[in-house]
């Protein structure tokens, strides 16, 4: 049986974050795939975290400068290393290369960091370069990670292409792998109908900040024009991790419910007629979107909002980035019937013809057989991957060596 360890930089909370429901994704297919699986992590589990023994996963903690670490890759031996982010590639990709050479590596983005960071500094600065800030520390960062590991998952085409061709990343160390779905229990029939539902809802993890900054722009730009057009209409607000400033938007007179976290995403969302999502930055693609098209809950987002899942011309809903416009096209699909149940129909055919899991199942299982069998061709056609393991693995093996014997005195 072939073995898989997986470096987490925190425990998945699927119910609560996107990359927690990646996650869980990722686990599924190597599961399926009969790997023995392993997750190491050095944060600890809370509440809110998937029980990964439940799912017979070997859970395992570690500190990040600790020679334990090493004993423990040692009795593991694992055939594949899966970082969960660049962060612990940093962390332990060096002990992985001096105990597991022979591992094949691999890093899943879960989005790309620099490129959403990026993007929130260009928030005010509409005529500027979209890549203006992009080589920064942390993008330098990030895309060493990539060139370091022997295959890096990608979520959106989108960022595929940016690092192809504005940062020039050969296209072999890329793998797409969106979210996938078992879309044969995805059927509209199941979901309630247009005039079973009310009001509109919008969702995320408030940790995340483009979650944060969508909610706050929609409370103080949108929603009160969405309110002089449907003065009876609601908005209620879930999301993990509340802070008080969102707490305190709680205003029923004003429409305006805040009601923390959903315990059950897709059945809160089916309640609702229209999901608001403007968001304004971020990268990847976008779990609430995803949600919604499952609960067959049509959304009215933006670009960024809409990137790497469909053309906005097919969204199930629609993609406005123009505040006014934004509010247009919300109170047009609340309460247009017609149009409604035909963005409803487009979210079941997305969901079918793009991420359908029997789609990239067999083929990355197939690549990561190719990747164990030709690892040592890969690696060498990786010259600037194999400079960037022997400088910075020796700098972090020599610090962290110095924090450990530091530790012990």
């Amino acid at each position: 049986m072939e073995t898989l360890l997986i470096f987490g930089l925190q425990y998945p909370e699927s119910k609560s974050t996107a990359a927690g429901s990646r996650m869980l994704q990722l686990i599924s297919l190597f599961k399926e795939y009969g790997y023995d699986i392993h997750f190491a992590c050095a944060q600890l589990p809370t509440e809110f975290s998937n029980d990964l023994n439940v799912l017979k996963i070997n859970t395992h903690a570690v500190k990040i400068n600790d020679k334990l670490t090493g004993l423990l890759l040692k009795e593991i031996n694992p055939h594949i290393v899966l970082f969960d982010r660049f962060i612990t590639e940093e962390q332990f990709g060096w002990i992985v290369e001096e105990t597991c050479p022979n591992a094949l590596k691999i890093l899943d983005t879960e989005d790309l960091h620099f490129l959403r960071e990026n993007r929130e500094k260009l928030l005010d600065l509409q005529d500027s370069n979209p890549y203006e800030f992009a080589f920064t520390d942390k993008a330098k960062r990030e895309i060493g990670a990539i060139y370091r590991c022997d295959l890096t998952l990608m979520i959106s085409k989108v960022e595929i292409e940016i690092l192809v061709e504005k940062f020039r990343i050969p296209e072999e160390l890329l793998w797409y792998l969106p979210f996938i779905f078992d879309v044969s229990k995805l059927k509209i029939e199941n979901t309630p109908k247009y005039e079973d539902r009310l009001h509109f809802v919008s969702i995320g993890n408030f940790k995340h900040r483009p979650n944060l900054d969508m909610v706050k722009h929609l409370h103080k730009n949108i929603w009160p024009e969405i309110r002089k057009a449907l003065p009876k209409a609601e908005w209620h607000v879930f999301g993990a991790y509340l802070p008080q400033q969102i707490q305190e938007m709680h205003k029923p007179e004003n429409g305006v419910i805040v009601m923390g976290r959903a315990e059950d995403v897709l059945s809160t969302l089916q309640s609702y007629k229209v999901m608001l999502a403007p968001l304004r930055f971020g990268a990847g693609l976008k779990g609430k979107c995803f949600d919604s098209m499952r609960s067959g809950t049509p959304s009215v987002t933006t670009s960024v909002g809409a990137e790497g899942i469909t053309e906005h011309k097919d969204w199930p809903g629609f993609v406005e980035d123009d505040e006014q416009e934004f509010v247009n096209a919300s109170v047009e699909l609340y309460q247009n019937q017609n149009i409604w149940q035909d963005k409803q129909k487009k979210a079941f055919e997305i969901l079918s013809q793009n991420f359908s899991k029997a789609e990239f199942q067999k083929k990355f299982q197939e690549e990561l057989k190719y990747g164990l069998s030709h690892l040592k061709s890969i690696r060498r056609n990786n010259l600037t991957g194999q400079l960037l393991k022997f400088h910075l693995h020796r700098s972090t093996k020599f610090m962290s060596l110095w924090i450990e014997e530091k530790n012990l005195k």
